[in-house]
Order: structure tokens, then C-alpha cells, then sequence
């Protein structure tokens, strides 16, 4: 047996029995839940929604070759840069070139799984570079030194007086503070970072190829400002989160709003270009997009398996899994875990260290 499934076991047979834990879970996806079925009542008809997006996604995947190319053409005639990564070395290799470039010792991140994927907090840690998580969920999760719960939602298993000890014990704010207070507090924390990082990395949940841009949606604000304090903007993101073009956002978001959170969109969706212009006075100097492997070319490679590269990270797998509500985020010992995980995770982190998450989903078909 395997180190992997020495701890994939031993972890959940922890929390299968951590009555605590299953009860944040449980409180927490009941709401979520609640949501959902209110978000999907935007749709007259849902199942045509999905196969729509399904579609548009078949499409992208099935032309990769050439709509990561046009998006290559585009986004360079706008001022930006991309570069190709092969794997995790690679994509850090080059980020760690950009921060030598720019002697930068300070960078912020909006919320991003492709940066966990490759572990990138620890290897600029490693080289005494100040990493800020600016989610507020990645965050408190960064606090506690943990790596993200969950896809959508990082602090999932922690309450509320989980989190406000951990701010009483990094920050000595008041041991019984309130939502609010813990809100107040890590925003006014955050926002000196965002005004003395050199550089700002995000993720993309899109990035489109006719028009050369990314496509960022999320609830906070943070990563509009990431990207726009910061004078050097990276972008990390799959090879599979291309789609063709702008005009296919009206399918997605809406989607991924309704299914990630229960929203019928979320509260910022930003596109962007490319670096400042000459006449524009706000934005980043550079801007890189680091287009990452690492794997998804093996699933590309297998027709009966391609279908998981049209995941657009909602999350709501997971949140239906009787098998991630009984075990927790944390026992799968991957970035992506639930069902999507089960399938994509071996292909990213090695099939024989982790194939038994093949197994690590009912088929419940929920």
C-alpha cells in the first residue's frame, strides 16, 4: 500500500467519525443548498443550459490546438505576454524568473486552484517571498496553514468561532468577535498588501481566444485588486479553460453562479485585456499568462475521459458527494478532490500514487 492510501484512509476514517466536523459540513452545504435551488429558478429550462455549455465546451477542448493559439495571437497583439508550461517546474520556473526580473519581494493572489495545484505558496516561501491570499476564505485558511477545503469555498469546515479564534490568536483581535468584525478587520489587513505588492497573480475562470483576454468572476472585489495595484499582473491558468469568445460568457457565468454559489451572477466579472495602454493611467505595466499542462494533455488523449476537461470548477459535485460530506476536503490529500477530483487528480499528480480516488466516488449520480 501506497503512502497516498495509507492517508487518503487513515484521514477519513478520522473525520467519518468527527461528529464536529460533519456538522459544519452538513450546516454549511444546507445552505448552499438553499441557494441553488433559488439560483437554477433563473433558468426556464436548465437541462438545455447545461447542454449548451457542454457543447460550447466540446467545441473548445475538441479545436484546443488552435484556440489556444488564437488566444496566443490575440492576447500578445494586446501588449501581453504568454508563456507555455509544460508542468509544475516549468510554470514555477517562469514565475520565479518574472519575480527575479522585478526584484519583487512582496505578492498578492486572488483565489486561484491551478497556483495550489503546483504548490506555489510554498516554493516562493522557500525563497523568502512574502505570499498574500486576498479571498478572504484563502485567507483564513493561509492562517491556519492549511491548504483549501474546498474548490469554491477554502474555510468550508470552519465555523465562525473557528475563524475568530484564529484571528485572536494571529492578530489579537476580540476571541468572540463577529462576522463583521472579522470582515472589517482582514479587509483593512489586506489593503495595505495590495498597495505595496509589486506583483499580482491570479487565476482565470475563462480565457477567450478571439479576443485575446481573461475572464475573472468572483464575489469580493479582491481580485480586481490584484490586478490593478500591483505593476506587474501573472496569470496561471489551465490549458482547458479556453473557450472561443466573449459571447459565450453569457452561458457560463450565469452557470457558474447558479451552480457555485446559488447566485444568478456574481457580484463582480471582470475581463481583461492585456497591460495598460500608453493613454491609460490605471492598470498593470506587464501582464503574463502562464498556460499550464501538467497533465490535462493525458486526458485530452483519452476520448472515454476528455469530458472532465469541460469542468468549470463550481464545485457542486462536491457538494452533492456523500463521499466528500463524510471524509472532508482534506482526506483526498490533492488540490482537486470530490468527484471531479476522483477523476482528474490521478492524471495531474501521478496515477500511481493516486488512482485509488478512482474509487473515492459513488456514482450517485446526484
Amino acid at each position: 500500500m501506497n503512502v497516498s492510501v495509507e492517508k487518503f484512509l487513515s484521514k477519513s476514517a478520522e473525520k467519518a467519525q468527527d461528529t464536529d466536523h460533519r456538522n459544519i459540513i452538513n450546516h454549511n452545504i444546507s445552505k448552499y443548498s438553499q441557494s441553488f435551488n433559488k439560483g437554477i429558478k433563473q433558468y426556464k429550462d436548465l437541462e438545455l443550459a447545461r447542454k449548451r455549455s457542454k457543447h460550447i465546451k466540446w467545441k473548445a477542448i475538441e479545436d484546443l490546438d488552435q484556440t489556444l493559439l488564437k488566444f496566443e495571437t490575440n492576447f500578445t497583439n494586446n501588449g501581453g505576454n504568454v508563456i507555455w508550461a509544460k508542468d509544475s517546474n516549468d510554470a514555477i520556473a517562469e514565475i520565479k524568473k518574472l519575480i527575479a526580473k522585478c526584484q519583487a519581494k512582496s505578492i498578492v493572489k486572488s483565489k486561484s486552484m491551478t497556483t495550489e495545484e503546483i504548490e506555489l505558496n510554498k516554493e516562493l516561501e522557500d525563497i523568502n517571498i512574502e505570499v498574500n491570499e486576498t479571498d478572504l476564505g484563502e485567507f483564513i485558511v493561509q492562517l491556519a496553514n492549511e491548504p483549501p477545503y474546498h474548490i469554491v469555498t477554502p474555510a468550508m469546515h470552519k465555523s465562525k468561532e473557528d475563524i475568530a479564534s484564529l484571528f485572536h490568536d494571529n492578530f489579537n483581535t476580540p476571541k468572540h468577535a463577529s462576522a463583521e468584525e472579522i470582515t472589517a478587520f482582514a479587509r483593512k489587513k489586506l489593503r495595505e498588501k495590495f498597495l505595496t505588492a509589486e506583483i499580482g497573480i491570479t487565476g482565470a475562470n475563462f480565457i477567450l481566444a478571439e479576443e485575446g483576454a481573461i475572464s475573472i468572476t468572483e464575489n469580493e472585489g479582491n481580485a480586481r485588486l490584484t490586478t490593478a495595484c500591483p505593476k506587474i499582473h501573472i496569470v496561471i491558468v489551465g490549458i482547458e479553460k479556453v473557450i472561443s469568445s466573449f459571447k459565450d460568457l453569457t452561458h457560463f457565468l450565469p452557470l457558474l453562479s447558479s451552480y457555485g454559489t446559488g447566485q444568478k451572477i456574481t457580484a463582480y466579472n471582470s475581463m481583461f485585456f492585456g497591460p495598460k495602454k500608453e493613454n491609460e493611467h490605471d492598470g498593470p505595466e506587464e501582464m503574463h499568462v502562464i498556460i499550464l499542462d501538467n497533465g490535462r494533455t493525458k486526458l485530452l488523449a483519452d476520448k472515454d475521459l476528455r469530458e472532465a476537461l469541460y469542468c468549470i470548477r463550481c464545485g457542486a459535485c462536491l457538494n452533492a458527494c456523500p463521499v466528500y460530506k463524510k471524509i472532508g476536503g482534506h482526506s483526498y490529500g490533492t488540490t482537486y478532490s470530490g468527484p471531479i477530483g476522483s477523476v482528474i487528480s490521478p492524471h495531474f499528480k501521478g496515477m500511481k500514487e493516486f488512482n485509488h480516488l478512482s474509487f473515492a466516488s459513488s456514482l450517485c449520480g446526484n
